[in-house]
């Protein structure tokens, strides 16, 4: 059994959002800002969290230029958002978005900007069970068959796809938890529950749905369009 903390009495969330990266799958698009339904992706990503009265404080991790800059939109959406400059790596990002949290934050949520479909209700569930002393993960159960490969994509492997997920994010975690994975290094991780997994802690995984996809080629687009009318139009099944 991993070490569950004491729940705090006072939930206060720190959300940080890594939104840095180059695009290069995108053709080098700035995919923060690639609109969806008339609003940027990183709108999309970053309202969830802020109706949430939990939530004190959001850093959201821009490129150089961006950081230097923000969009004027960005920095008036609300006043719980703050811009710090990313790094070279998500790791790096997510780090230097930690930093700039406050100190008291008892929990810290993680959220790729290019997750513009998360709801409020996976982002609640989530926080919830971070505050119970629980990391957490949001994801879907795998329904298709697996495959474990090798370096010349020769199947080794076909493991029992009823025991695996794909992790998406919010994962979100208690914040003495999170920090100290990252206070020892491995900034370099694309994953913050594989950090947090190693200090002993139980992470859980959150059933988001399986709609709560990233954008990272031009067809994504396309299909976080089409999920966000099935949303406008009453149909959750999407």
């Amino acid at each position: 059994m991993g070490r569950i903390l004491e729940p705090p009495g006072d939930v206060r969330v720190g959300v940080v959002i890594p939104a840095a990266g180059s695009g290069r799958r995108m053709g080098g698009v700035r995919k923060p800002f690639l609109e969806l339904s008339g609003e940027p992706l990183l709108g999309h990503a970053l309202r969830p969290f802020l109706a949430d009265p939990r939530v004190v404080c959001v850093a959201v991790a821009l490129g150089a230029d961006d950081a230097a800059a923000p969009p004027a939109w960005l920095l008036s959406l609300d006043a719980r958002v703050r811009v710090v400059e990313g790094g070279a790596t998500r790791g790096e990002s997510v780090a230097r978005g930690l930093a700039a949290l406050p100190e008291d934050v008892t929990v810290i949520a993680v959220h790729d900007a290019a997750r513009p479909l998360v709801t409020e209700e996976t982002v609640s569930a989530c926080i919830e069970a971070a505050a119970r002393g629980e990391g957490a993960v949001a994801g879907c159960p795998a329904v298709d068959t697996m495959k474990q490969v090798d370096a010349e994509r020769r199947i080794t492997g076909t493991p029992d796809r009823s025991a695996l997920w794909h992790a998406h994010t919010p994962q979100v975690f208690p914040a003495g938890v999170l920090r100290e994975a990252y206070a020892r290094g491995a900034r370099d991780a694309t994953d913050d529950a594989a950090l947090v997994e190693s200090t002993g802690t139980p992470v859980r995984m959150v059933d988001d749905g399986g709609s709560n996809l990233k954008v990272t080629r031009a067809a994504d687009v396309e299909v976080a369009e089409a999920i966000l009318r099935a949303r406008a139009a009453g149909d959750t099944r999407g």
